[in-house]
């Protein structure tokens, strides 16, 4: 095939062109050819159709996403906010951390373990970008149905992805989800947080800034994986009878990934480069155009001095490829040399491709041809945008008008029949097969992790510095009430920081959802990202950045709503953090918040097959009250132990709370079927030393908390009013669903 070059296509301006397969509009299409002032190159093309995909360019959420800055909080720990690959906030001491999550739910459909082990990569390298060094990672999950057959192939392979490719670039993961819901069949999501720790003096951004300096591609070589993959895979539907396309999914190398990292951080150190990018969504074509548009605007790239993996590869492959554990960096030359060094110490493949210019176009050739001739922020920031119709569906009226009629247990035998089996439903059981494939250790840092509310790094080995990460979604919550459902969880996140006793900071998502050309979804996904801004600015919270994932959506069924969102908090001293459970006895359990008639979205509502009701309402004041009381309790060392409660309500805190350490507990409750499944916000279990007493109750009395005694700590059983359920018997029950289902 003859090369299309900008001579060929002003020569040729009505030869057809592809731009349907490569999910392109015939709109878009006469855009790129209104701006160009021509029909593009095939080159440009391809960089147009990668970089205008849903997945790129957020051309159907930007409308709604504005609001994260509209509604923004002034805050002086934010350093970096929305727009760069992540945001950076300040924790003290000089310290700087960032963090992002990301999803990767179609590519881990095709192939669960490349998807999900490039996800972590991809997200990974985002943290590195900033100038970080990465420190840990989590892993929201959500599958089928536990039982489905199609849950059996992806499940084990996602799962050994996450952990395999994590593992080898010694990062510890530190917590995520695991949940099911029939609504995931054929989409299941994968999103991955990175948390990564700096020096202020040490914030790198996206920017080719400077005439003369240099493009240098450095990492792996590029090959033909993940040719398409974010404007193919990742912005359509997949249908009924499986992805009628299927382009490869990237393949990832850690341990080429692991010496890229180190690579990058001698590099930074030394401040070698003037601007970075990682290659991930869209490959060169978003290195190179967000780069230059992110500096002064003019750029040449010789695309035929990339190193490749694969020779036969075309330039508009080459454009595409999202090979992964690539960056692309810009030095200027009189630090070249040192560079190149660098990367030859650490045997990483490095090459000048081009340089940054004074003029306004980014230019790619092919052995000296012109092949790509573009304003680049038309490529990277211009892309189209859509005002996509949305309307509230028809089954919200339908649900809220549901009651909820599931049985309540009121006899000892009814009472330990419903802990158990709470205790065994794939939701609630223990996820011990998932995370024991994941190095929660690694690096000596991790202070908790995977059955905590959080996971908690160390930064500072001398003043014990640390920071926490949680990440929830409620999606039966916002499949009832999206606005509601996005404040929801929200508050969880923040409230599983604070039972540890850190401070909450600062705020990613990852928002999934079906497709955006289906008005209910569009109206769901506005009503979330609404409540997640009105949650953030109640809160005093910034968003950093994030990530939205639309299609996931199989047919006619799309995923529940599932906006996942991620908290960052902060702890002075991580020796003081306050644990999730108790492990001795003679300690007096309270619960803090007061239980309502909450059992629309609940676990048991949806082990009864009832999904339907109203959905709680997010008190948001009444939740910072409850986070500054679990801050005044670690500070104070009121607390022996603090969890929160969320799905599975009350039976399911003390179940994993008794399991922990094996020291059971006996209590006593009004109402006792409610009191044990209700999912009322804003609750917390706290157990402390009888002597604590008059603290815990002046603290809660001044923050305007309900506080209950309940029981007490001690003995080898759980024991509820009469029902006495053994340790043995309720580990029995917690433990044996994974393996049974997994193998």
């Amino acid at each position: 095939m003859s090369l299309d070059t900008v001579a060929t296509a002003q020569a040729n301006p009505d030869a057809s062109q592809p731009f349907a397969e490569l999910g392109l509009k015939p709109d878009e299409y006469a855009r790129i050819k209104e701006i160009l002032g021509r029909r593009p190159t095939s080159s440009e093309l391809a960089m147009y159709s990668v970089m205008w995909s849903e997945h790129c360019s957020y051309k159907s959420s930007k409308v709604h996403l504005k609001q994260f800055g509209d509604k923004a909080v002034k805050t002086d720990a934010l350093l970096v906010g929305i727009g760069e690959n992540a945001g950076v906030v300040d924790v003290g001491q000089g310290y700087a951390v960032t963090f992002k999550i990301e999803s990767h739910n179609h590519p881990s459909f095709i192939e669960p373990y490349q998807g999900a082990a490039t996800g972590v990569g991809g997200i990974v390298r985002d943290i590195l970008t900033m100038g970080a060094r990465p420190i840990a990672v989590m892993d929201p999950l959500r599958f089928g149905p536990a039982d489905a057959a199609d849950t059996r192939r992806v499940l084990p392979g996602i799962v050994a992805g996450v952990g395999g490719y994590g593992n080898c670039l010694g990062l510890p993961n530190i917590g995520g989800e695991v949940v099911f819901d029939e609504t995931y069949l054929g989409n299941p999501l994968v999103n991955a947080l990175c948390v990564g720790v700096m020096k202020h003096s040490d914030i790198k951004l996206a920017k080719a800034a400077g005439a003369g300096n240099l493009v240098v591609l450095y990492g792996a070589k590029t090959g033909g994986d993940g040719i398409g993959g974010v404007s193919v895979l990742a912005s359509e539907t997949f249908e009924s009878k499986g992805p009628a396309k299927r382009p490869a999914v990237q393949v990832g190398d850690p341990f080429v990934e692991k010496v890229l990292i180190e690579c990058s951080l001698e590099i930074f150190a030394e401040d070698l480069v003037v601007g970075i990018q990682d290659l991930g969504g869209a490959g060169l074509s978003c290195a190179t155009s967000e780069l230059a548009s992110g500096g002064s605007g003019g750029m040449k790239v010789q695309l035929d001095k990339v190193p490749l993996r694969d020779p036969s590869l075309s330039p508009e492959e080459i454009l595409m490829s999202e090979s992964q554990e690539r960056m692309c960096a810009i030095v200027e030359p009189s630090k070249i040399a040192r560079f190149l060094e660098i990367c030859e110490k650490w045997d990483v493949t490095v090459t000048v491709i081009g340089e940054v210019t004074d003029g306004n176009h980014l230019e790619i050739t092919w052995n000296g041809e012109l092949i790509v001739d573009v304003p680049p922020r038309t490529v990277a920031h211009d892309g189209p945008v859509y005002n996509r119709p949305l309307a509230q569906p028809a089954y919200i009226d339908a649900v809220a008008k549901e009651v909820i009629n599931v049985p309540l247990p009121t006899t000892a035998d009814e009472i330990k029949a419903t802990v158990l089996k709470l205790a065994a439903t794939p939701n609630l059981a223990d996820k011990s097969w998932v995370t024991d494939q994941y190095d929660r250790y690694v690096q000596g840092n991790s202070i908790q992790s995977q059955p905590d509310d959080s996971g908690m790094v160390r930064i500072d080995e001398k003043t014990h510095l640390g920071v926490a990460v949680a990440t929830d979604a409620n999606a039966n919550w916002s499949y009832l009430n999206p606005y509601e459902g996005a404040k929801l969880a929200l508050a969880e996140a923040a409230r599983n920081i604070a039972t540890a006793g850190a401070k909450p900071l600062a705020v990613t998502n990852c928002l999934n959802f079906g497709s955006p050309e289906d008005p209910g979804v569009m109206w769901q996904f506005a009503e979330s990202v609404r409540g997640l801004a009105d949650g953030c600015l109640e809160m005093g919270l910034p968003v950093t950045g994030g990530n939205v994932s639309f299609y996931n959506q199989t047919g006619a069924v799309a995923i529940l709503p599932t906006p996942v969102i991620g908290v960052l908090g902060v702890i002075d001293d991580v020796r003081t953090r306050t644990p999730m459970s108790f492990d001795r006895a003679g300690l007096d359990l309270y619960l803090l918040g007061e239980t309502e008639n909450d059992l629309a979205g609940s676990e048991w509502a949806y082990m009864h097959d009832q999904r339907g009701g109203i959905a709680p309402t997010a008190d948001l004041q009444r939740e910072m009250r409850l986070i500054d009381l679990l801050v005044a309790g670690r500070t104070k060392k009121i607390f022996s132990a603090a969890h929160d409660l969320s799905q599975g309500g009350l039976a399911a805190t003390l179940t994993e709370m008794v399991l922990r350490y094996n020291t059971g507990a006996t209590v006593q409750l009004d109402n006792v079927g409610l009191a044990l499944l209700s999912e009322t916000p804003g609750r917390v279990v706290v157990a402390i030393d009888p002597a604590r007493t008059a603290a815990l109750t002046s603290e809660a009395a001044s923050q305007k908390i309900a506080l209950t005694k309940i029981g007490t700590t001690g003995g080898d059983s759980l024991v509820i009013n009469d029902a006495k359920i053994s340790l043995v018997e309720l580990r029995k029950a917690h433990t044996e669903t994974f393996p049974k289902l997994f193998g």
